[in-house]
């Protein structure tokens, strides 16, 4: 569970330099340069998922809450649209006229739909945190950014492409989901 734990805190806190720690950032960006900067924060994010990996592997869960048979279904409705948020976030969609971070709310969604399904002690520290964590960042970055000014509607052809490479994606991890997590998508 430690390596989960600090796993999680290290994503946490490189993300939250960006968001809450902006001096800091324009400091080690004038220390260190921009490509190296970006070099060393990409290093750090999957140092940290490799730690949450080995975190999540190496725990043995202990059952906490098992929720009705109907969370299922909701969880996985819960994670197509995720994985459309998520997707959303990287072309122009209309999604982003209602939704000002669509990637840090399909992140949320995701751990709260793994919540629904995943009651054991591992889950809830990595779900439960991910989430928590997504819920901080937008609260931060809205804080920095101020107001929101939202973005033209593309058209009807660039929304469904965006929306089947979404499709794509899902698909891709629901097959390498047994491989990184150890379990199927069931």
């Amino acid at each position: 569970m430690e390596l989960l734990i600090i796993g999680l805190l290290l994503w946490s806190s490189v993300h939250f330099i960006p968001s809450i720690g902006i001096s800091f950032k324009a400091s080690l960006v004038a220390r260190l340069g921009e490509k190296p900067y970006a070099a060393t924060f990409a290093l750090l994010i999957v140092l940290s998922l490799v730690l949450m990996v080995l975190g999540w592997r190496s725990t043995t869960p202990e059952y906490l809450y098992t929720l009705p048979a109907v969370a299922k279904p909701v969880a996985l409705v819960l994670l197509v649209i995720a994985f459309f948020l998520l997707g959303a976030a990287n072309y122009v969609t209309r999604v982003k006229r209602f939704i000002r971070h669509p990637q840090l709310t399909g992140v949320a969604t995701w751990a709260i739909a793994h919540l629904l399904i995943n009651g054991d002690s591992r889950s809830v520290v990595l779900f439960g945190g991910l989430a928590l964590w997504a819920i901080l960042e937008m609260i931060f970055i809205n804080k920095r950014e101020g107001q929101w000014i939202k973005p033209e509607s593309p058209s009807w052809s660039q929304e469904i492409k965006g929306g089947l490479i979404s499709l794509v994606v899902l698909a891709v991890v629901i097959f390498i989901h047994p491989y990184i997590a150890g379990v199927p998508v069931r």
